[in-house]
Formats: structure tokens, sequence, C-alpha cells
């Protein structure tokens, strides 16, 4: 089973969202920030925060002239918060390295900090119009469904799943083909309510099968609530909101019910770098600490 790549371009340049990162003057670095800001992050959180961060970091110049701390602020509750360091280090790296600018060869992307297989292949499709497979947990349901049959991907194999992806680019408009086939994914062809009777793909493997339920383990919902990343986020909160460096009362006051817990996740914050300890014994943002 194959999937009609000329229909696929087509139903996307006609139904695909107005993302602010897909409107025409985008750069290769604003597309590079958005992708890093979207792993497992949803759309409508990032559109705010990456749209603040165009205007006040344009180029990786821009960006690698703050402290950590600044960028560890703006990144606000995207979650995930090493992403803002990484990609600090990133524009440092672009600036210094690449007269700052993003490079286009998927090869060179993979050496940039925080850079990885996806972003690097993203980058290189979305940016710059290269016809190369890229893969998320949209594109590879789609490719289950459509192509094999199976109602989910299973587990991820990153070989299995690229040559999957790259049986399928046509000759002619790939990079609008990896796009939309990821937009199908987000859309249309979604996890928990898949919209067949709007499907583009009319010759889908899954549909023609009676779309027999998964018959494997289902994954698992990541929970967040008493979570070591809940504990994480809340210190962070008192950070960003201070002045200055804080004492270890603040940090305490944050979580009581479980203080081996806020240790752990303390602890972790200094070990990931987003956390600094200053002689005194205080605590503050990424080079913040004097």
């Amino acid at each position: 089973m194959n999937i009609d790549a000329e229909v696929l371009v087509t139903w996307f340049r006609e139904s695909a969202r107005d993302l602010p990162w897909r409107r025409p003057g985008v750069t290769g670095w604003q597309i590079l920030m958005s992708e890093i800001m979207l792993q497992q992050t949803p759309v409508a959180r990032v559109a705010p925060v990456w749209e603040e961060w165009v205007k006040r970091w344009p180029r990786p110049s821009s960006l690698a002239a703050v402290s950590p701390a600044e960028v560890v602020r703006a990144w606000g509750k995207l979650g995930y918060p090493r992403r803002a360091l990484r990609l600090h280090e990133c524009a440092s790296h672009l600036a210094q390295q690449y007269d700052d600018e993003v490079p286009a060869d998927v090869e060179i992307l993979l050496t940039l900090p925080g850079v990885g297989d996806y972003t690097a292949r993203a980058v290189a499709c979305f940016a710059y119009g290269q016809s190369v497979p890229v893969v998320d947990t949209n594109v590879r349901r789609v490719i289950a469904r459509a192509v094999h049959g199976r109602a989910e991907p299973g587990s991820p194999a990153a070989k299995r799943d690229l040559n999957d992806a790259s049986a399928l680019l046509p000759v002619r408009n790939g990079a609008a083909f990896s796009a939309a086939l990821m937009e199908l994914g987000a859309t249309v062809c979604t996890a928990r309510s898949p919209q067949c009777a709007v499907c583009p793909v009319t010759a889908c493997a899954w549909l023609q099968a009676g779309r027999p339920a998964h018959d494997g383990p289902r994954r698992r919902t990541q929970r967040y609530a008493g979570t070591d990343r809940q504990v994480r986020g809340r210190i962070l909160d008192v950070l960003r909101g201070a002045n200055g460096p804080v004492d270890r009362g603040r940090i305490d006051a944050v979580w009581l019910n479980d203080p081996t817990q806020r240790d752990r996740a303390l602890g972790s914050l200094l070990e990931d770098g987003l956390v600094e300890q200053t002689a005194q014994g205080l605590f503050a943002l990424a080079g913040e600490a004097g």
C-alpha cells in the first residue's frame, strides 16, 4: 500500500493550519527555535512564546548575547527547560562557528548542541525545502495505518521508521510531502479520534481492513501531578520570580509534603545546570549565582 503524494500535497496546501513558523520570511534559525520548542509541547502553548522569542532574538547572536537565566525565564511554562539551555548553547555555537546562520545540511545540523536526528531533518526540510524524511509520532501513526494496516505504530525503531518514510518520498515535492504527512497525523489521523471520513488518503490499509483495534500494549499517558517534574517546575517558578538568589527556606516552602522528593528535584536542577548555588548557600537561576 502506498500514499498518493500528489493528493496529499494538494490537501496540505489547501488545509494546512496557519502556524506562525510556516509564514513567509521565517528564517532557518526561527524554524530551529520552533522545532525545539515543539518537542513534547502542544502548538497552542508554543506559538505565543515563539512569537515573543522571534521579536526578542531574531538571530542566534541576539540570543547568545543574553544570560542563560534570561533564557530560562523567557522559556516560562513550556516544560522541559533544559531545552532552553541547549538552545542558548546552540545559538552561541551558530554565532561563533556559522556566521549567525543555521546550516542546511542534515549531517552538519546533527553536530549542533541540542539537535538530534528529528530536529536536524525537520530544519533541513521545513526551513530549506530539502527532500528528506521527517519522522515524529504523527508520521509514524499515519504510516502504520495507511501503509501497514495497524491502528498504532508500536515502539519506535529509528532505522525502520526512517526507511518507511523514505520509501514514501516522491521524486517531486518531497519537502511538502513530509510536511503534509506530519500535518495529516496531527489534525486528521489522530491517535484517539481519527477522522477517516475527511482523510485525503483513500487507499488506507487500516481503513480497508475495517479499522482493526490495536492488539498490543497501550502507551501510558505521562502524568504530571505529584512528579519530580512538577516539583522542579515549582522551584524554577520561585527563582524566575526572584530579583536575585534566594535562601533554602523559599525553596523548601514549595513542596512540604515530601522533603526527599523536593531535595531530589533540586539536586537534578543543579545537575542539569538550570540552577546554581552561591558561595553563601543561596540558589539562583543559571548564570545568576555570581
